[in-house]
């Protein structure tokens, strides 16, 4: 009987990290009070605003379909549109719950720079300002959704990272229209490893408003944090967060993990070591296989073609991955659980099948 093996699948699809479990197995030693009241979620709010350097506002949520949805339906009016880039999460993955959640907002589809929103390719994952400021130039009359906020993804769905100097110049756009900018940060640990700077840096001070900080894919075992650098933009957002059924009752359990990972920095050695594993599996890969990897390995995924022999051959052996782009596009993600044995197998059973 074939083993399934997935851990090249999803960074979903690993464990609770150790420290994530020993702060969960603290927090249920005893009672605690409900709905947020415990020293769990207050102290993880505080060491936010100390990672973050800023006194902002924190809330806690579910999923980061939820994080992603209400946020973006805290800054938007039902007649107003988000842009983003077509293969963003909020647009492929997420059933319509921003559109959802806001009462009527239209998701803005625009490419990324030097490829057509039609073409995938190196330099296309990121939001393209000539592009966006196009689109604005089109969404200037009644008839249209009135454009309400923009929307990038950190690290993005191609495992690429935003520089401090791109998210800024997006802000730049954003003031000058009067929008607001919100980030996808499922994978925010990673590209904070990737580019090595303060959490500030590529946040609030390059002119983030909203940010979806996931801690799931970085070690946790559900719960993510919707922070607002802003406070005036999270006005009742914790309404809206009960509305959606997004307040947890024993709220200490969405905390807690939080409060392993952000303890010492734990949440940036992982996403160092998922980070690290992807480049060495990139690099065996290209080494050993000819294999070369499709987008630039900036945060913890790889992208490569194969063909369906390989592919099939690597199912066969019990492998989970997902392809991701058609017609043979492939990503292996790497998390904070993966170890070299397990790059190892995997290019063994490659190298065997070609």
């Amino acid at each position: 009987m074939t083993v399934e093996r997935h851990e090249f699948a999803s960074d979903n699809a690993t464990g609770i990290c150790p420290e994530a479990w020993a702060a969960l197995q603290e927090a249920n030693a005893d009672y605690a009070p409900s709905y947020g009241e415990d020293r769990w979620t207050a102290r993880v709010c505080d060491r936010i605003r100390e990672i973050f350097e800023t006194d902002c506002d924190v809330y806690f949520v579910f999923t980061g379909t939820a994080a992603n949805a209400l946020a973006l339906a805290q800054v938007c009016k039902p007649f107003q549109s988000v842009i983003c880039h077509q293969h963003s999460h909020i647009q492929t993955d997420e059933c319509g719950a921003p559109e959802f959640f806001t009462g009527g907002s239209k998701l803005l589809l625009v490419g990324g720079a030097n490829g057509s929103p039609q073409r995938v390719r190196p330099g296309t994952d990121k939001i393209d300002i000539a592009q966006v400021e196009a689109l604005l130039a089109r969404q200037n009359e009644l008839h249209s959704h009135q454009p309400g906020a923009i929307s990038i993804s950190q690290a993005t769905e191609f495992g690429t990272v935003y520089t401090r100097e791109e998210i800024a110049a997006i802000a730049d756009l954003v003031r000058a229209q009067q929008l607001f900018l919100h980030m996808d940060g499922a994978r925010f640990a990673n590209a904070i490893a990737s580019l090595n700077c303060a959490p500030k840096a590529i946040t609030w001070q390059a002119g983030v408003d909203v940010l979806s900080f996931g801690g799931t894919k970085n070690g946790a075992a559900a719960g993510e944090l919707v922070i607002f650098f802003d406070k005036k933009i999270s006005r009742d957002f914790d309404y809206r967060a009960k509305q959606a059924g997004q307040l947890g009752s024993k709220m200490r359990f969405l905390a807690a993990p939080w409060l392993g990972l952000l303890t010492g920095d734990v949440w940036v050695r992982n996403a160092q070591h998922a980070n690290r594993m992807a480049r060495r599996l990139a690099c065996r890969l290209r080494k050993e296989a000819g294999i070369e990897s499709v987008f630039p390995v900036e945060a913890n995924a790889v992208f490569v073609s194969m063909d369906e022999q390989l592919a099939g051959g690597l199912h066969a052996r019990g492998w989970r991955f997902y392809k991701f782009i058609e017609p043979d596009v492939y990503r292996l993600m790497c998390s904070w659980s993966t170890t070299e044995e397990t790059i190892s197998s995997l290019l063994a059973d490659v190298v065997a099948i070609k």
